[in-house]
């Protein structure tokens, strides 16, 4: 006699299974942007800037929208200027793509390097799971190609952000899709 949770179809089981399998898509998409990034860095640089542009435009859209939402008159310049910085910022970023590739180079190797940072420490928080050395792989490299930056910053400004997001892309794809797939095998030993 089945149970209900085990019946295909239906119960924890399946919304599990389907959560895993986004999982496993958002990992091959992972891999996919990366690769495309690594074969084109200099595209892909550029696309992060303009898109940061965007970003800040969108965003001090709404700190302007939202300054006038009420709160004082503090809140009120407060939103008011943080508006108007991210206005010029995304402008900026907009308008002046390769220096912006620059800065954002920069800003790059802080983020990958705290992600390294965080990966290991969550390797030793899933030391005993299956595939964890893979979230540990994915700490060294990214902790290494964060440090990279730093020495051939500003030259390499152009086909450095798009290799290292490239490479940090497809290292985090690879470890995502085998903890998608290690995960995806404990569901079919719990359906059994």
């Amino acid at each position: 006699m089945a149970t209900t949770s085990s019946m295909p179809g239906s119960g924890p089981l399946r919304v599990v299974k389907k959560i895993t399998g986004w999982y496993v898509v958002a990992a091959v998409l992972f891999i996919v942007l990366g690769l495309f990034a690594i074969i084109e860095p200099a595209v892909a640089g550029l696309a992060v800037a303009l898109l940061v542009g965007w970003l800040l435009i969108f965003g001090g859209a709404s700190h302007l929208i939202g300054a006038f939402k009420g709160g004082g008159a503090k809140q009120v310049i407060f939103q008011l200027l943080i508006g108007i910085i991210y206005l010029i910022s995304g402008f900026y970023c907009l308008t002046h793509p390769l220096l912006a590739v620059g800065t954002l180079t920069l800003l790059l190797a802080s983020v990958i390097l705290v992600e390294g940072v965080l990966e290991i420490i969550s390797y030793f928080r899933l030391k005993g799971e299956d595939a964890s050395g893979w979230m540990l792989l994915n700490g060294i490299i990214t902790l290494l190609l964060g440090g990279m930056i730093w020495f051939h910053w500003p030259s390499s400004s152009i086909w450095a952000i798009g290799i290292l997001l490239g490479v940090n892309l497809l290292m985090t794809g690879m470890a995502r899709l085998t903890f998608g797939l290690a995960a995806r095998k404990l569901i079919k030993r719990a359906a059994a």
